[in-house]
């Protein structure tokens, strides 16, 4: 018997998979429990309109991403930090504040944790800041750290 999986079901397969099970499997507990539906003329066109509508979505995703890549490449924010005597700095800049800032000069919702520093920002100076946009899509900021 054919099923449609509704939801992941571990040694199975994933949702939306077309699987082939036993009878008894798939009524005593497949359908039983909702994990899945029979796997009709109907339900096999919905999976694949489904597919189609996931994959276009994806799609936008990824081409918004790319133009968001693009814009942040022609911007910069500002960002102070408290230096002594000599230029040695106290601390470093943090993502948070870096997201703060992004949000006060430019009006941009970033999340922090999407942010990629190799090292920590500890000193004056311009530095570019890679942002994960998307899986496949990374863009960059151009960050002017000033001392205070």
């Amino acid at each position: 018997m054919e099923i449609i999986l509704l939801e992941d079901v571990k040694s199975l397969g994933k949702k939306g998979e077309l699987v082939k099970v036993s009878e008894g499997y798939a009524r005593n507990f497949l359908l039983k429990k909702n994990l899945g539906v029979e796997a009709t003329a109907k339900s096999k066109n919905d999976l694949k309109l489904q597919k189609q509508h996931e994959e276009k979505v994806a799609q936008e995703k990824l081409e918004a991403a790319k133009a968001f890549a693009e814009e942040l490449k022609e911007k910069s924010i500002t960002v102070s930090i408290k230096t002594g005597s000599g230029g040695r700095s106290f601390g470093s800049v943090s993502t948070k504040e870096l997201v703060a800032a992004a949000k006060e000069q430019l009006g941009y919702e970033l999340d922090k944790k999407k942010i990629v520093l190799a090292q920590p920002i500890k000193s004056p100076g311009i530095f570019d800041m890679p942002i994960k946009l998307h899986p496949k899509v990374t863009g960059s900021l151009k960050v002017i750290v000033k001392s205070a």
